[in-house]
């Protein structure tokens, strides 16, 4: 008889496969991998615009876009509200909401994203109207509310860690759009500053939640999935900005036109 071709050595397992309970910070390194590999900085989209490399209405169509994002946050958050057990944890994601609505007596986030389209010449009637946003946003963002709120309480946290990566997007964004464009300023990407301390603040506490209440390896397996797929809903957004807006340029029926 022949012999039996030799079978191919197997390839070392990927952090986060199947198998042992992972460690806390073996879990954190798994977590961090996935931002390494697929966090939203990587995508073509991004390196144009923290490049100087789009024109006023590429930007304008990103910062509208990105709108239904920042305004559907608190929305998911407030989901997530209702089903914390506990009063330290309500606590927590109040703060959040309150990050992104403002408390009353100062701005959140929702307001000074405003603020950037206002210092983009947009109308701001017609970004809070929605009427321009791309089809591909409003799926991808609507996908990410109804995660939080039909998941576990763990997944829902779990998928708030790619904070755990945007205080560099943040600098190397300002950096870039500040020396790229004459018609940006330090006031109109004011939205950025809060968050680079914001959102460390964010990851301490959800981090540490996962690594705590991840006490199985299947419950480190949906917060690994659930990361997954918060990279890929804000890949999927810029996907379909690039489409519309640089190659090949196809805005769909209703879409915002520059």
């Amino acid at each position: 008889m022949p012999d039996r071709p030799k079978a191919e050595p197997r390839p070392a397992s990927p952090p986060g496969a199947k198998g042992a309970l992972l460690a806390p910070e073996e879990l954190e390194a798994a977590l961090r991998a996935i931002g390494a590999e697929r966090y939203h900085s990587l995508h073509p989209f991004h390196r144009l615009l923290h490049t100087g490399k789009l024109d006023k209405g590429q930007v304008q169509a990103w910062a509208l876009n990105r709108y239904y994002y920042q305004a559907s946050i608190p929305a998911k958050d407030a989901s997530l509200l209702a089903r914390l057990p506990t009063t330290d944890l309500r606590r927590e994601w109040r703060r959040r909401i309150e990050d992104h609505d403002g408390d009353g007596t100062k701005p959140g986030g929702v307001e000074r994203w405003l603020a950037l389209t206002d210092g983009l010449g947009l109308d701001r009637d017609y970004v809070v109207s929605l009427a321009g946003l791309l089809p591909g946003t409003r799926f991808a963002v609507d996908a990410y509310v109804h995660f939080v709120r039909e998941k576990s309480v763990l997944e829902a946290v779990a998928s708030s860690l790619t904070e755990m990566f945007s205080p560099n997007i943040i600098q190397e964004r300002v950096a870039g759009m500040l020396r790229g464009y004459d018609f940006v300023s330090a006031e109109t990407l004011a939205y950025f500053t809060p968050r680079l301390t914001q959102a460390p603040q964010d990851v301490d506490f959800a981090l540490g939640y996962v690594k705590e209440h991840a006490d199985t390896r299947e419950k480190q397996e949906l917060c690994l999935a659930a990361l997954r797929f918060k990279c890929d809903l804000l890949w999927a957004q810029l996907d379909a900005l690039h489409f519309a807006y640089v190659a090949p340029g196809l805005p769909p029926p209703g879409a915002f036109r520059p």
